[in-house]
């Protein structure tokens, strides 16, 4: 650091712990192990995530704003004579939510939801996607190779307006994983464990 030359050496330090101390509160999302396998209707999707949120995005949810992260999957089929073709693009959308009442989180996709009592309860459940139906029976061919690509996001759209003008000016509402990409061939696939929900494990419905 150049200017440390004319700056006392404690206030060199100071900033490099106050920068450091920013980097660990940063908020993250990384997508691992994703995998497809075979289901009773189609081929259903699996992957974890490691999600890590910043305090503000923490002391929006228990203010009772609720966040909305979102699942991007896509297959591509590759053509060595043209652009890869897509075969099918598809997302699932996830509420986080506090409720000061009952005092606990929430974590809802469409009617379905469960309820928990920390928060750090509800992110370890979001961070375990588990057969999610991506694609039906009979639509891929079992010998061919495919492209699969998965990632989970932060949807500041669906947001009131005034958390989506915060979050343009804001790197701390800047919250996607990379996607994570692997191979597929439909005649390799395991069948599925067999579980009802994505994610949801468990949930009651429309309570």
């Amino acid at each position: 650091m150049p200017c440390c030359g004319k700056l006392p050496s404690w206030f060199c330090l100071a900033l490099l712990l106050l920068f450091a101390s920013l980097g660990a509160q940063a908020a993250d999302i990384s997508a691992r192990n994703p995998q497809l396998s075979v289901g009773e209707d189609g081929y259903v999707l699996a992957a974890d995530f490691s999600i890590n949120l910043n305090a503000r995005l923490e002391d929006t949810v228990a203010r009772g704003v609720a966040l909305y992260f979102v699942v991007d999957f896509e297959l591509t089929r590759p053509r060595w004579y043209w652009l890869d073709e897509e075969v099918v693009s598809r997302s699932q959308s996830f509420q986080l939510s506090y409720h000061a009442l009952t005092r606990q989180y929430r974590l809802s996709s469409g009617a379905l939801h469960q309820s928990f009592a920390t928060l750090d309860e509800a992110m370890r459940i979001l961070s375990r996607l588990r057969d999610w139906q991506v694609l039906d029976k009979g639509s891929l061919t079992a010998t061919q190779t495919y492209f699969a690509a998965v990632r989970m996001r932060l949807d500041v759209t669906q947001m009131p307006k005034t958390f989506q003008v915060n979050a343009l000016a804001n790197r701390d509402w800047n919250l996607s994983s990379e996607w994570a990409r692997w191979n597929v061939t439909p005649g390799d696939l395991a069948p599925s464990a067999g579980m009802t929900n994505p994610v949801l494990a468990g949930v009651s419905e429309g309570k």
